[in-house]
């Protein structure tokens, strides 16, 4: 297991990540809507989650389901969280790691890679899943979009971060961002929690680390001062 919890990198873009704060928002507001309001939980994760059989024609939901056209549920799924643990944890990542990658990119190239990072990572599941009937739901791909992202632009920042059991270290994000994703791919390939998308992990990373370069500015001075940095930096 691998929290982050601080890098410290400032903002020179721009003031407030308003993007990232935006989609927090939306992922704690479906997150109440879909525990606290009616119609209930099964029913919004039945209208709004993507089913990778429903979207391929084998399966069709009752009438009046989903609530969206089912090509919309491959974005839609992204605001929807199980728990509040699933919803936390997906925040932490996106706090940490969105301000930075939205100050490469501007808010809505933010916005625009976010949300085809979770699509991106939604097909990937939708290939790749052995139960194309159970319903995905979770910011996790494109949460993973940004942390390859993050990972492009910043490798040497050293991150904070809650490792294995609790215990906190201090680390460069090419080693945090590693452990965290040789975990995704262990689980994926070796047999992790049924429950998790970590097919839909891996998905958003690779739609990540491919869009970064064509989406960010074309001249990041952030970017410019940290490789600055590293370069006069001991080895």
């Amino acid at each position: 297991m691998f929290l982050p919890l601080h890098d410290g990198v400032p903002l020179k873009n721009m003031k407030t990540p308003l993007a990232t704060r935006f989609l927090m928002g939306l992922c704690i507001v479906a997150y109440l809507v879909t525990f606290y309001a009616p119609p209930g939980p099964d029913a919004v994760v039945g209208g709004l989650g993507f089913i990778p059989s429903v979207l391929f024609g084998t399966e069709v939901l009752p009438e009046g389901y989903p609530f969206v056209p089912v090509e919309l549920t491959l974005v839609t799924n992204i605001f929807l969280h199980g728990s509040l643990f699933h919803l936390i944890g997906n925040m932490l990542f996106l706090w940490v790691f969105g301000d930075n990658v939205e100050d490469a990119m501007g808010h809505w190239r933010f916005v625009v890679f976010f949300l085809l990072c979770g699509a991106a990572a939604s097909l990937a599941h939708a290939y790749i899943t052995p139960e194309p009937h159970r319903p995905l739901i979770g910011a996790s791909g494109g949460v993973s979009g940004v942390v390859a992202a993050y990972l492009i632009l910043y490798p040497r920042v050293k991150i904070w971060g809650l490792f294995l059991k609790g215990i906190p270290l201090h680390l460069p994000a090419y080693w945090t961002i590693g452990f965290w994703f040789a975990l995704q791919f262990a689980s994926a390939f070796l047999g992790g929690d049924d429950g998790v998308g970590w097919f839909a992990h891996l998905g958003g990373f690779l739609v990540g680390a491919i869009l970064i370069p064509l989406m960010r500015r074309r001249y990041d001075p952030v970017l410019a001062r940290v490789q600055a940095q590293e370069l006069q930096a001991p080895r």
